[in-house]
């Protein structure tokens, strides 16, 4: 008898450690949500990341926390929210490629991340911008292809670290292109752009919320975006294929991720306010004043299923292009 109700003891015990028994037990959140941008501030992710937090606060009835985690293009702040205690508290705000690129391209991540990390909802589309330093003499594509064939390693591309988005698109054009340029690999868009602003670096292919009010204000310009039609925030700026550009185009998204093992319940709850704080007025507005698009509609199970697909396509594709990231 005594054993039997240490016993129980024991299971109830445990029955309240797990994270499924703590949401039960409790309102979720009690406390402030962090949301992990696993890049420096200034970037797309961020901008984006800070405008849903703060219309999902009221939603929450807690703080939602925006806590920047960059390096290794992405891959220190998956591994730290894939790491994470999973009980709804630490989520990923991620970029398209910390999920489906990273993996393949960083060495020694450690992080699997279509098994470690549970995909929620996504919360954009979006594609990116060549943009160059004013004073660089190429006001098209083709005298800034010109200008590369020229002085070959000369120009200089930044990006926000050696295997993210920016830098596939910067390896795609120079592929396309046949041209050479230097890759300078930083912690985050925000910084990298900076660079570029600043006529240290003399371009770089970057997600469109921290370049359109650059462009706008003279202090970038832009020669083409990386997706398959223009954007409402630059419509004089072609496409890199309407310019002649094969084989470069490329496009993103920004996602929500939980651990895995996060309680079912605070995963659609999550969900649930994730998509209500999308359908707010403000954020359409957000989105489009940046260029972004808004994904089509997805249950969660088809934006897992669609996560694994990209996650299959881009492992054969980077061989077959033999792109190499250092």
């Amino acid at each position: 008898m005594l054993l039997s109700r240490r016993h129980a003891i024991a299971a109830s015990a445990a029955a309240l450690a797990s994270p499924s028994a703590v949401f039960a037990q409790s309102k979720w959140p009690e406390r402030p949500v962090t949301f992990v941008v696993p890049y420096a501030a200034g970037g797309g992710a961020d901008i984006v990341a800070r405008e849903l937090a703060h219309l999902m606060t009221p939603l929450f009835g807690q703080s939602i926390i925006v806590d920047n985690k960059g390096g290794a293009a992405g891959g220190i702040g998956t591994t730290i929210v894939a790491n994470a205690r999973p009980d709804g508290y630490t989520l990923l705000y991620a970029v398209s490629t910390n999920i489906v690129l990273n993996p393949h391209v960083l060495k020694g991540y450690k992080t699997d991340t279509l098994e470690d990390l549970i995909p929620i909802v996504q919360t954009t589309d979006y594609q990116y911008v060549l943009a160059v330093h004013p004073d660089v003499p190429a006001k098209t594509v083709a005298e800034l292809i010109a200008l590369a064939k020229k002085d070959p390693d000369k120009l200089t591309f930044s990006s926000s670290g050696a295997g993210g988005n920016n830098h596939l698109a910067g390896a795609l054009f120079a592929a396309a292109t046949g041209t050479k340029l230097t890759h300078v690999p930083y912690k985050g868009t925000g910084p990298a752009l900076m660079d570029v602003i600043s006529g240290i670096i003399t371009m770089n292919f970057s997600s469109l919320p921290p370049a359109v009010g650059q462009i706008k204000a003279g202090k970038l310009r832009a020669l083409a975006v990386t997706g398959s039609k223009r954007v409402s925030a630059l419509p004089d700026i072609p496409t890199l294929e309407e310019v002649g550009i094969k084989g470069a185009t490329l496009k993103g998204w920004h996602g929500v991720f939980a651990p895995k093992g996060t309680p079912v319940e605070v995963i659609d709850r999550v969900e649930r306010d994730v998509k209500a704080a999308l359908k707010d007025p403000k954020m359409k507005s957000a989105l489009d004043k940046d260029g972004l698009d808004f994904p089509p509609e997805m249950t969660r199970p088809q934006f897992a299923d669609a996560v694994r697909k990209e996650h299959a396509f881009w492992g054969p594709k980077l061989k077959e292009l033999d792109i190499k990231f250092e």
